[in-house]
Parts: structure tokens; sequence; C-alpha cells
């Protein structure tokens, strides 16, 4: 379920989910659930924030959704979130950033977003290598510096590794390619501060572009005709194009931070963080998860918007082969927010519309689920 508001939105989710798989497959297919606990209810409830027997189960199963787990900041344990993605192996993070009719958004023409954004996921500053300042390893990293390497710091600075490598970066930015060459995308775009950073981002760039010629097939580097246009673009500058000319940006191919931080920035474009579903995916696992965090100040009020958690189990849906659930969901979805039936932080961005509560709006998804007429289901899946 996830921690803060984590319960309401699987209390919404839940039957949604049940009710795609039995419309879609006339009864043919149904979910079993296999419940795992993570995170502060699991600090509370056992004293250990991540059980082995949550980490067996999953590696059994090879693919988990789940909602936000709490990582306070500035001081206690890091993040689960984040030692998910490295005990597994989970080196892709899949945004999709997708606009849907009735969504209200800051710009004038959100039809034209559709990309998704892909995060190198097990390395850069993530890796989670820092010492405060003051310690006796800052202490010792900063007079290796200076001795070393000919680099001078203050004694009062807290100091941390950006590693980024090849071997990472060129299996990222394989898997991405053929996730392009495999759902036909138009366009892969590096997204780096090369400029600055020319042996971590800098390198990502040129390695991205190396495994990008093993693909001559399908990928060009100076034209868009039948094949994959592959380009890059300064971090920085990124922010402005996917605000001013999101129909030109088909796949957005980041080191970890600038993922992070452009998922966040590009879910403003399609109504907020309560509409961005997410992925984490290794060779041998996959986690589906919303973008946002867990709002632990609405925990048990029955308001947060269940969106992104039920986009991130449509992708699971199509992860595992059945795409028609997927659309069964994401159709629905956007129905009920085109007939103006919404959360209240989407409410609040638009005129006249009043909020209904997570559990409300998960009844008008479902409704609309079980009410869909003329679906064709893919007898091949």
């Amino acid at each position: 379920m996830g921690d803060g508001a984590g319960e309401d939105i699987w209390n919404a989710s839940k039957e949604i989910f049940e009710e795609a798989v039995i419309k879609a497959y006339d009864g043919e297919k149904s979910i079993t659930w296999v419940p795992l606990i993570a995170g502060q209810r699991s600090l509370e409830k056992t004293g250990n924030l991540l059980p082995e027997e949550t980490l067996e189960e999953m590696k059994k199963h090879g693919i988990a959704i789940k909602g936000p787990l709490t990582t306070p900041v500035g001081e206690g344990f890091r993040s689960v979130n984040v030692f998910l993605r490295q005990v597994f192996d989970l080196y892709v993070c899949m945004r999709p950033i997708r606009y849907m009719r009735g969504m209200p958004s800051p710009i004038r023409m959100p039809e034209r977003v559709n990309f998704i954004i892909f995060r190198e996921n097990t390395e850069d500053l993530y890796k989670g290598i820092e010492w405060k300042e003051g310690t006796s390893e800052a202490n010792t990293f900063i007079a290796f510096l200076k001795e070393r390497m000919n680099v001078t710091l203050s004694d009062d600075t807290g100091v941390g590794v950006k590693p980024i490598s090849r071997g990472a970066t060129r299996r990222f930015t394989r898997w991405v390619i053929d996730y392009a060459i495999k759902h036909n995308r138009k366009t892969i775009t590096v997204v780096h501060k090369g400029n600055i950073m020319k042996y971590t981002e800098g390198a990502f760039r040129e390695w991205a572009y190396d495994v990008a010629k093993e693909f001559q097939k399908n990928i060009t580097f100076d034209s868009q005709n039948d094949k994959i246009l592959f380009n890059d673009r300064i971090a920085d500058n990124m922010f402005m194009q996917v605000i001013l000319r999101p129909e030109e940006y088909d796949i957005l191919l980041c080191p970890n931070l600038n993922g992070d931080y452009l998922s966040d920035a590009c879910a403003a474009l399609i109504g907020g963080l309560g509409v961005a579903p997410g992925a984490n995916i290794g060779d041998d696992m996959a986690i589906f998860e919303p973008t946002h965090g867990s709002a632990p100040k609405y925990a048990g009020k029955d308001m947060i918007n269940p969106t992104a958690f039920l986009l991130s189990g449509a992708m699971l849906f199509s992860y595992i082969g059945l795409d028609n659930v997927s659309k069964l969901i994401e159709r629905a979805i956007e129905e009920t927010i085109q007939d103006r039936i919404v959360t209240y932080d989407l409410a609040r961005q638009m005129d006249g519309v009043k909020p209904v509560k997570c559990s409300e709006f998960g009844e008008a998804v479902k409704k609309r689920i079980k009410n869909s007429s003329q679906w064709t289901v893919d007898s091949s899946q």
C-alpha cells in the first residue's frame, strides 16, 4: 500500500485493477494479490524498513506494484526506493509524460505533450556516496583532494561523489534504444550537463552516442525520416524545450538526477504529480510506482489523487503483455477526467469544479470500466 496516503490510494485502485482484468478478458483472467510490507509501516511493525521476506517474495515473482514510501530529508534512513533499485539492479526508470484530454495544464497546447523520460537508475548522486561536514570521513576526503589532486576545499564542507560509468551508461542506453525500436518511437534525446561536468555527464553523452552508432540500421543523427533521430540537449535548455516545443521530443535519455528533476517538472504540464506514473525495471525484476511521495499530512483523509498509481498499474499490465487491461484503465481514467470528476489537486486548477474524494474518483473510474462497451480483446494475449 505504501506510507502516508498510500492506503487511501490502494483502496481506491484495487478493485479497478480487478475489474479491468475481468472486463478485458471476459472473466477468463483474474488477479491474485501477494501483499508485502515495507517502509514506515514495516518499521513500526517489525523494526525493519525492508524485511528479508519482502525481498524474497519480490524476487520470486519478478514484478511488484507499490505505493509511495517516506524518506526523511537531511537525516534518518536512506530511501527505501533507492535501495530497492540498487538491490534488484533496476537500472531503468521509466516515467511517461502524456497529456489526457480534460486535464488542467499551464501551457496553451498541452495535447502536444507525449514523451517518456528514462533515467539511469543506479548511479549519479543517488549512489549515496557522501559524508557530513566535520566528520573524519569528510576531512579525510578533503585532505586527499588537497594533497593528491591539488583541489582545496574549506574544512566545513560536506562532500559527495557523482559516479557515472561507461558500463552502466551503455547498458541503460541499449535498453532504451531497444524499447524505442520495439515501440516505434521517433526521437531519442540525451539530456546532460556535459558542458560543465565533462567527465561524468559529458561522458554519459559520449557513451550514449557510441551505443547509438551500433544501431545504424534503426538510428539516424541528422534527419528524422524512417529512422529514429538521436540527438542531445543541455539539461537547463531541455527544461525550456519541454514547455515551448514538447512535440519535438519523444524519449528523453537522462542521467539519474536530471531525469528526476525533469520528470517532476514535466508532470506539471499534464496536471501534476498526481497523474504521473513510473516504473523501475531491470533484467529480472520490475517495480511499478507513482512518481509522487507519500503525502503523510493527507493520510487517511481520502483526498489524494489515485491516478498516478492507477497508471503505474496500467504500465505493469502492459509490461506483462496484458495491453488490453492497460488501455481499458487509461481510457476509463480519461473519460472520468473529461467528465470533470477529479480530486482536489486537479480541481483547484480548474474553474467551477468541485473536488471528489479519492474513493469517489476510484468508483467513477471503476463504473466506466464496468460499463465499457465494444471492447475488443486481442486473443493472442
